[in-house]
């Protein structure tokens, strides 16, 4: 059977409704608005997708809860991944009353905080060991600062499945980066880590990129995790500062191996499972 085409990961959200710290910055003006099914259904339905993952974008267990409750409102949402404060000391009792049938993953945002080993700490890692024996993925939200911190994670918990968001930010819009490329090249050799090829339209000079500007990093991707560990993710809305949905797609289908829209994401967030009756 072939597998479906998924967009891995794009948000929905209502700044009217909830506060969106990372939101405030002038420059994201044109997104500050609410973004909701009705929206992107249009566009997946002319880009040919079939399914989707929608993902957190504030620490905010309302906002899982939130996000569930539309998952299970419209098919087309085949996951979540939400948030749980990883850091509680009930963070198992969390997670319990979270759990519904299209929670596939947890994600913090670990970019934002001030300490770059705040994945080693001990707390952390108790919190990431309840995801993973709850069947739950994690997202890595991470740039070049991170990722030593995050390949130390990978290796302590080989039982988890690490999904890296927008490959670890690399600086496109500033050219090739040596340190990112060689602590990408680290969590690669992971093998219970997964890369999404999103996000890299607004890591780009958002006024100026083309396909052959994401080349080079993208390609570098690909040569560390092959064609079984990459994911094709949007990140819509965010990716309208630089480009529609369409040309997100295009690009992606010019760089990533067929795998990368579908069977992958599939595969790392344990998709379409039978729920038990």
């Amino acid at each position: 059977m072939t597998a479906p085409v998924i967009d891995a990961h794009h948000h929905f959200w209502d700044p009217g409704r909830a506060e969106y710290p990372w939101m405030a910055a002038p420059e994201l003006a044109p997104i500050r608005k609410p973004y909701g099914p009705d929206d992107l259904v249009p566009l997946i339905a002319a880009h040919g997708i079939d399914a989707t993952i929608l993902v957190q974008c504030r620490s905010s267990t309302a906002e899982t809860e939130a996000m569930l409750a539309t998952a299970a409102a419209h098919p087309f949402i085949a996951g979540v991944v939400g948030w749980v404060d990883l850091t509680a000391a009930d963070v198992g009792a969390r997670l319990d009353r979270l759990m519904a049938p299209k929670l596939v993953g947890i994600r913090h945002q670990v970019h934002d905080e001030g300490d770059p080993a705040w994945l080693s700490r001990a707390d952390v890692r108790r919190g990431l060991a309840a995801v993973f024996a709850r069947g739950l993925a994690f997202d890595l939200l991470v740039r070049t600062r991170e990722l030593p911190a995050a390949v130390a994670a990978a290796r302590a918990l080989p039982q988890g499945r690490f999904i890296l968001d927008h490959a670890a930010k690399p600086p496109i819009a500033t050219g090739f980066d040596d340190v990112w490329a060689e602590r990408l090249a680290a969590l690669a050799d992971c093998p219970n880590v997964w890369c999404k090829i999103s996000g890299l339209v607004t890591e780009a000079d958002w006024h100026d990129w083309d396909v052959d500007r994401l080349r080079p990093f993208v390609e570098h991707a690909v040569r560390l995790f092959g064609p079984g560990r990459l994911i094709f993710g949007s990140d819509w809305p965010v990716c309208l500062l630089a480009a529609e949905y369409g040309a997100v797609k295009a690009a992606a289908e010019a760089l990533l191996p067929r795998d990368a829209f579908g069977a992958n994401a599939v595969a790392a967030y344990r998709l379409f499972r039978a729920q038990p009756a």
